[in-house]
């Protein structure tokens, strides 16, 4: 293996990337299109994992007074010479991040957000010494990097010490520098996130909104600010009044390749670490997403997998992403769900697209008040991505990637199973169908079933990945009855079955075959299952177990119908 740097995985720090080694793609490119282009307060929406955190660490050691120009050497922003010899290292910076501010009630986010600003302001313990102070400010200062009882006790006082802490803490760097300071705020929507799931939100967006008010609106002492976050919160949530707003969702065309990675980007990092020949599978599994007008990756999941190719070339893809943002809001719309809203799914996962109308101005408290405010949510986090837009607000949309099409089948068939599992009676005849040879009983409960959920149809990747799919499904069903002893895929006689059972007590044994139909000839699909059974002897395995009766099954699905036939041995 060649010495190349190493990928930086859970790395946001732009510092340690630029000087221990690491792989990096410029995205300084950004710098020049906030300086050319910047209002007061710029605020970008993009879904987790996309680079966010990291920019914002680059803009900061960009700004900040200090700045190694050697951290920038050879990026793109070193070649805007002007805007370096203006901008480069010329600004007191204040940088937080509040993805950690998270609690099951508002006393706990309170004390944390708390630790946060209070972390933040002791970088600055420069200002006791300087003489351009007052006293007071001084004391206002140390007031608010010191932790005190009132912290738990007194609620009114936290409070107030949060709202005014941005204020303060520009002004006093202004007043020490000569220099309006810069403010970034990475994350800025966890803490309303939190306080909705855990019902606090009104108290939440109470501080929040006096906290930006008065370092975003009334300040006189600040250069400009930048905020990340999923979602783009309504105006008159959280930034009443304020003026020259720059708000650049995924939907803006300015900004566009700042976040995620490109397909060039992708081609030169696979070229560097030899790995060309991933290509197609990257691309299949990771692209898709659409900020603005650019076809993007997903870099977290990107930088995961091709680190594990380094050392496993035959390593599958996985799910990165989903490890690390939950499948809260997937589960909340299925919950939700009508049948159009399964139709639509339906059209998802079978590679189609659905026309929505967005609203990309919603407070948390609505985010799950309707169906059509979650189709506005899955976009911008991420699980759906637009091809076109069709009307004002309104695009086709489409699951973007092989990675997300599995999240969203695999919270569906563990939705299906919730639900199945209610219906206790219906579960205890179907498993009782399997052990009677009942076939035309489990054709008709088993098309139920089906009815209940999506369907794979014929445009939905490999024909293995079809029946994976109703494989799950059976599997869940089936693992009903505790007394029975299940084996999925395992291997048995010269190959692999897919379900196996063994009923001990009754020296029974199940084998079954599942096949997707990619024709209308269900008939002919059983055979093949059945057949399939007989010639890798996959009840092999059964009969050295000693059971006296085995049923086998071949079950046929195509999209919502099954079909059922059994032999004996």
């Amino acid at each position: 293996m060649k010495s190349v740097v190493k990928l930086p995985i859970g790395i946001e720090d732009f510092q340690e990337i630029r000087t221990e080694g690491f792989y990096y793609v410029d995205k300084t490119g950004m710098i020049t299109e906030l300086l050319n282009n910047w209002g007061k307060v710029n605020l970008f929406t993009r879904p987790r994992r996309f680079g966010k955190s990291l920019n914002m660490n680059m803009l900061k050691y960009f700004f900040s007074y200090g700045c190694d120009p050697e951290l920038f050497d050879g990026l793109a922003i070193s070649k805007e010479t002007e805007l370096c010899e203006k901008y480069m290292g010329k600004f007191p910076v204040i940088s937080i991040t509040l993805k950690d501010v998270e609690s099951r009630n508002y006393e706990g986010a309170l004390a944390m957000l708390c630790a946060v600003i209070r972390n933040e302001a002791r970088r600055f313990q420069f200002l006791l010494e300087s003489s351009l102070l007052t006293d007071k400010e001084k004391e206002d200062y140390e007031y608010l990097t010191r932790r005190f009882p009132e912290e738990e006790q007194n609620l009114s006082t936290s409070e107030e010490r949060i709202k005014g802490s941005f204020l303060l803490l520009s002004q006093l760097l202004c007043k020490y520098y000569g220099q309006k300071a810069i403010l970034l705020i990475d994350e800025y929507d966890v803490p309303l996130d939190k306080a909705q799931q855990y019902g606090y939100y009104d108290e939440m967006v109470t501080l929040i909104r006096g906290l930006f008010g008065q370092a975003l609106k009334t300040n006189s002492s600040l250069f400009f600010a930048v905020l990340t976050g999923c979602l783009r919160i309504a105006k008159e949530s959280i930034f009443t009044g304020l003026n020259n707003f720059n708000v650049m969702s995924i939907t803006n065309i300015q900004f566009d390749e700042s976040f995620g990675f490109s397909d060039t980007e992708i081609k030169s990092m696979l070229e560097y670490y030899d790995l060309e020949d991933k290509y197609e599978l990257i691309k299949e599994w990771y692209d898709g997403y659409r900020f603005g007008n650019a076809d993007v990756y997903c870099p977290w999941d990107v930088i995961n997998y091709v680190n594990r190719l380094r050392f496993d070339p035959d390593a599958d893809p996985e799910a990165f992403w989903i490890n690390s943002s939950g499948n809260t809001i997937i589960r909340t719309l299925l919950q939700k769900a009508t049948e159009q809203t399964m139709d639509d799914l339906d059209q998802l996962v079978n590679g189609l697209s659905v026309t929505k109308k967005i609203n990309e101005e919603l407070t948390y408290q609505e985010l799950y008040d309707s169906i059509d405010n979650l189709w506005s949510v899955l976009f911008a986090t991420g699980y759906l991505t637009k091809r076109k837009k069709t009307a004002p607000n309104t695009y086709d949309f489409v699951i973007p990637n092989l990675e997300i099409r599995m999240i969203f089948t695999e919270q569906i068939l563990y939705w299906f199973q919730e639900e199945a599992r209610k219906d206790t009676p219906t579960l205890d005849a179907f498993c009782e169908a399997f052990l009677t040879g009942d076939t035309a009983g489990i054709e008709q409960l088993f098309n139920a079933y089906l009815k209940q959920t999506i369907s794979i149809r014929d445009t939905f990747v490999r024909k293995a990945k079809k029946e994976n799919f109703y494989h799950g499904i059976l599997l869940g069903l089936l693992s009903h009855r505790e007394d029975w002893i299940l084996r999925s895929s395992a291997e048995f006689g010269e190959g692999y079955s897919d379900i196996l059972i063994k009923m001990k007590s009754i020296s029974t044994g199940i084998v079954i075959e599942i096949k997707y139909s990619e024709s209308r000839n269900l008939e002919t699909a059983c055979q093949y299952a059945l057949e399939q059974i007989e010639e890798k002897n996959y009840a092999k395995r059964l009969i050295e177990d000693e059971m006296t009766t085995i049923l086998k099954y071949g079950i046929a699905c195509r999209k919502n119908t099954c079909m059922v036939r059994m032999t004996t041995a």
